[in-house]
């Protein structure tokens, strides 16, 4: 094993004394040794609670011959980091996350790793670190927040978004909002929807990385203490085997992971970690890997924050083995950790709600939840959550109105000085220009709640799960590189078109120069993080991965 490295032989003696002092015993001197990477904290919703999970996967790892040691993970709120200079700070924690988890897991030569964890970029990056270190690894996602609720309806964090741009509009006073986000998040878990975090859960368990049903059980729910201890349990068989995360982790798993999204329409984010995951993976991975996808695999599930259907809905109608079920015939058979197939799993489900899970042949739409745009504006390409806009603004075309930064857009959203049919540009928000590719969902909400619905939003930057509405972004290249955005000018016309694909800035090419050889990129002062991040992320088309 791995771990003889720090305990066998006289010569060891040292390492042995230094285990001994945590309670290591003669025998379990024999044992695996197995990291429990515990994004635990009290300051993010979904990760209050991950001390219990962490205590059931210890009690696994130990019933079933392992000695388990337990280290922190960071994680951000991304809720709360949003709409401030903390949301710089967000994407580059993705990083951090893999980077901490290599340090321990090689450091201590674990055997095996179970990643304990929820939200936005905490699932991404143990993921990268799993596949980047290439030893046995379970995750188990922390589960989705129960849905709030007043006056008979369903409610999430997106409804408190939102109504910040009704109280701006009019439409609801501050004493309506407060009751509101007192009423919104009722506990602990992640956004109630199908966000990034959850749309990560999902992906994770349906690429193989999590044992079958973790991902859509309510963090509150009993079920989620048993499956943690079951993927304790379960990561022992994989050390004996020797299963590696690229054991499970290939092209075609990676494959599933994109039909998963497509059906259930995800987040957007969810591009910019597939291929950041694929990246550490050495898997080939393209944007046109999802249009393809999304061209083949309906959008199935109608979930929040575009449809009805919170997380607990689709809990409750059999969760991701029974969406794989009804796309078996789509879905590669690929190995889990859980010891059985793909398919296996599929034969297995039970679909409890045709309305949550609808057949392929009544979806919700013909093609799948995400499209990647191409075109004048973005030659690498922009991601948009297509199963989020509405039909009749699928075409449009519009006079630019140009901001450098998610602030200044605000107060012009806020204060009504959009109009319908324009088209919003917020550039030098992208992965080197923010730096860190803040998300814009306060802007998007904003825009939900005054009421604009003829209004696109176009970012260099990146958006929430929880975003609806014509938003585009993780448009490359980004402005700070000079990529096209960088030259929109008020007025311009800007086209969009979801049903081809394609996003293009109408201006001609000699005017284009012109501007491009009068350019300047805006200069930041940049310190710490955000300095070596800008100095090294790649561009959002190929996952926003540091170099």
């Amino acid at each position: 094993m791995r771990s003889d490295k720090v305990r066998k032989g006289y010569e060891r003696a040292p390492n042995r004394s230094l285990l001994r002092s945590l309670g290591v015993t003669d025998r379990e001197m024999e044992c695996p040794f197995i990291g429990i990477a515990n994004a635990y904290n009290t300051i993010v919703p979904g990760h209050i609670h991950l001390r219990q999970l962490a205590d059931k996967v210890s009690e696994g790892i130990a019933a079933a011959g392992g000695v388990p040691f337990e280290f922190g993970v960071i994680g951000i709120c991304d809720g709360i980091a949003m709409g401030h200079e903390g949301m710089k700070y967000s994407l580059p924690s993705r990083e951090n996350i893999a980077d901490s988890i290599e340090l321990m897991a090689q450091a201590h030569r674990f055997d095996g790793l179970v990643c304990v964890g929820t939200c936005d970029k905490i699932v991404p990056g143990m993921l990268m670190a799993a596949v980047r270190i290439n030893i046995p690894t379970i995750v188990v996602t922390g589960g989705a927040m129960l849905p709030g609720h007043m006056a008979g309806k369903d409610l999430s964090l997106i409804d408190v978004f939102e109504g910040v741009g009704k109280v701006a509009a009019g439409t609801m006073n501050e004493a309506a909002l407060k009751e509101l986000e007192c009423c919104a998040m009722p506990g602990c878990g992640s956004c109630q929807g199908l966000y990034t975090a959850n749309t990560m859960a999902c992906m994770t368990e349906t690429m193989g990385m999590s044992l079958a049903g973790c991902a859509a059980i309510p963090a509150v729910d009993a079920a989620k203490l048993r499956i943690a201890r079951e993927s304790g349990e379960a990561i022992i068989p994989l050390v004996q085997k020797n299963i590696k995360p690229r054991d499970i982790v290939t092209k075609k798993s990676l494959e599933n992971a994109i039909r998963m999204d497509m059906a259930l329409g995800g987040s957007t984010n969810t591009v910019l970690h597939l291929m950041a995951i694929a990246t550490e993976a050495d898997v080939p991975l393209s944007l046109e890997d999802f249009n393809r996808i999304a061209d083949e695999i309906p959008h199935i599930c109608y979930m929040l924050p575009a449809g009805p259907h919170s997380m607990q809905a689709l809990f409750r109608a059999g969760g991701i083995p029974a969406v794989l079920k009804r796309l078996e015939k789509h879905i590669d058979n690929c190995p889990t950790v859980s010891g059985a197939t793909t398919h296996q799993i599929a034969q297995k489900a039970v679909i409890y709600d045709e309305d949550v899970i609808r057949t392929l042949q009544s979806p919700v739409s013909p093609a799948g939840g995400l499209r990647i745009l191409f075109g004048s504006l973005a030659p690498d390409g922009a991601v948009v959550k297509s199963a989020a806009v509405p039909k009749d603004i699928w075409t449009h075309t519009g006079p630019a109105r140009v901001f450098d930064g998610e602030g200044t857009a605000m107060t012009a959203i806020l204060s009504r000085q959009i109009c319908e049919g324009d088209v919003v540009i917020i550039r030098n928000e992208g992965p080197r220009g923010a730096p860190g590719m803040p998300e814009m969902l306060s802007a998007t909400s904003a825009l939900m709640g005054v009421g604009y619905t003829k209004v696109v939003l176009i970012t260099d930057g990146r958006f929430s799960g929880g975003t609806r509405g014509p938003c585009i972004g993780h448009v490359a290249p980004e402005a700070a590189v000079g990529g096209p955005i960088a030259f929109v000018h008020d007025g311009d016309q800007i086209s969009i078109d979801l049903f081809t694909k394609t996003i293009d800035l109408l201006v001609d090419s000699t005017t284009l120069e012109s501007r491009k050889n009068s350019w300047k990129p805006i200069k930041r002062s940049l310190t710490g993080v955000l300095a070596r991040y800008a100095k090294t992320v790649e561009q959002a088309n190929l996952g926003a991965v540091q170099k």
